[in-house]
């Protein structure tokens, strides 16, 4: 396999300069100065060994204006401590890594099969079906329900989130950021408040109606355990379950936990189309092992090849390159550098990822970066997708099972082909840019497996 990227993204730029300047490297963009940690070692450093030192949000002014410093993934101290373990705990108790929520993914799982069948073989753009699938998950964690996926409410819910991921990553935002004051100019910034207030409409409007309903001896979604952790409180001076709080967590969730694993799925059909090779060893692995019975949890460890594929897919496909920033909470030496208090640090997972010291063939997909001599998986430690430390994404569990599951049951059901007419070299594999790297738009074939 000789595929390799084109075109240097603004990550690839970044890990050029760590080979000139050293894994610890500043950078002035606008007023704001940044700290990049590159490599693997330097990384898992600041945000393993000195976790605490790492484990705050730096003040970026596109994610101030959205959140306000509320919910989970941009929020700040006492806040961040409280809204975090009230998520994890919620979302543990509404079945993530249970066999309930593993219920809920085998059934998205047959819907979604269902709709690419529809296809009846023809090529289509899979990314929004994707997308309306692992959405249908966190929703019914967050709402207690599941849409169509040609739901028009829930369509532009989607296009909505989608829109704002796209635009995060955008030049316009990019130099809203680095000069604030002059945000008036900027019209993707003005686009992406407003479809968070629209997005905070449809939040309140779907609290309200669950607060119409709600038994506090009956919760049956993770909105419901708010409210009721909200009546519980209601009394409290400066407490944290306010609506505020409310619209940021469920704008967290829904957005965490449904863009990065749609792109990654969309990463791992496109990869399938362009090494068949790959998808015909996955797709006889499946078939030895579980023939027909619906993939589950449990057969993962018995398909170490489908694994190491769906890891490599992560791996390759780099959704987060820059990850999330983070913000030094305390005066901390690093690398033999100092760096002060409050410092907005840039943790390069694309050079973790990517990492020649740690990876065989960091720049191919190479599934057999998973798999030892004997063909049994094996876990890597610069395998670091869903980020390290305290800032570590709260729904990997959850991800893992989805990632796993849709890819298996997408692989057991389906040959996935480029359209007539795009050869295998055609596939492009440059990934779009925004604040997650999408694959470019493509068309798939999915013919039925006899």
């Amino acid at each position: 396999m000789t595929e390799t990227r084109s075109a240097l993204t603004p990550s690839q730029d970044c890990l050029e300069l760590s080979k000139q300047y050293g894994p610890v490297f500043s950078l002035q963009t606008g007023f704001q100065k940044m700290v990049v940690l590159a490599g693997y070692e330097t990384v898992k450093e600041a945000l393993v060994n000195q976790a605490d030192a790492f484990a705050e949000r730096p003040m970026v002014p596109i994610l101030e204006d959205y959140q306000k410093g509320y919910g989970v993934v941009f929020a700040h101290g006492e806040n961040w401590k409280v809204m975090r373990r009230f998520a994890l705990t919620t979302l543990r108790d509404y079945g993530m890594g249970r066999r309930t929520i593993e219920d809920r993914i085998v059934e998205e799982c047959h819907s979604l099969i269902r709709k690419f069948e529809s296809f009846g073989g023809k090529p289509f753009d899979n990314t929004t079906v994707l997308n309306a699938a692992v959405a249908n998950i966190i929703v019914s964690i967050l709402l207690g329900k599941r849409y169509e996926y040609e739901d028009p409410s829930f369509v532009k819910l989607l296009n909505l989130f989608n829109e704002n991921t796209r635009l995060a990553g955008s030049p316009s935002v990019t130099l809203y950021n680095m000069f604030p004051a002059l945000g008036f100019l900027f019209g993707s910034r003005r686009i992406v408040l407003n479809n968070k207030m629209e997005l905070d409409n449809f939040i309140q409007d779907t609290f309200i109606e669950h607060l119409k309903e709600l038994d506090v001896n009956d919760q049956r979604s993770f909105i419901d355990a708010f409210l009721t952790r909200q009546q519980e409180e209601k009394n409290k001076i400066n407490g944290f379950f306010h609506n505020g709080n409310l619209k940021a967590i469920v704008n967290d969730l829904f957005g965490a936990g449904t863009e990065t694993t749609s792109i990654t799925l969309c990463w791992g059909l496109l990869l399938m189309m362009k090494y068949p090779e790959i998808q015909k060893k996955v797709q006889e692995e499946i078939t030895k092992v579980i023939g027909s019975a619906e993939p589950r949890i449990e057969h993962r460890a018995k398909l170490p090849y489908t694994d190491a594929v769906v890891h490599e897919v992560q791996r390759f496909a780099n959704i987060l390159p820059t990850s999330v920033p983070h913000a030094t909470t305390v005066d901390v030496t690093l690398g033999g550098y100092f760096i002060p208090k409050g410092t907005h640090i840039i943790t390069l997972l694309y050079s973790v990822l990517y990492d020649e010291s740690q990876w065989e063939k960091p720049y191919k997909f190479y599934p057999e970066h998973f798999l030892d001599s004997e063909g049994n998986f094996v876990k890597r430690d610069a395998f670091m997708p869903f980020s390290a430390g305290r800032r570590m994404c709260a729904g990997e569990t959850l991800a893992k099972m989805e990632l796993f599951l849709f890819f298996a049951s997408l692989l057991q059901r389906f040959t996935f082909q480029p359209a007539s007419g795009t050869s295998q070299e055609d596939l492009d594999l440059t990934p779009d840019i925004g604040f997650t790297t999408p694959p470019m738009p493509y068309h798939i074939c999915a013919l039925p497996r006899s």
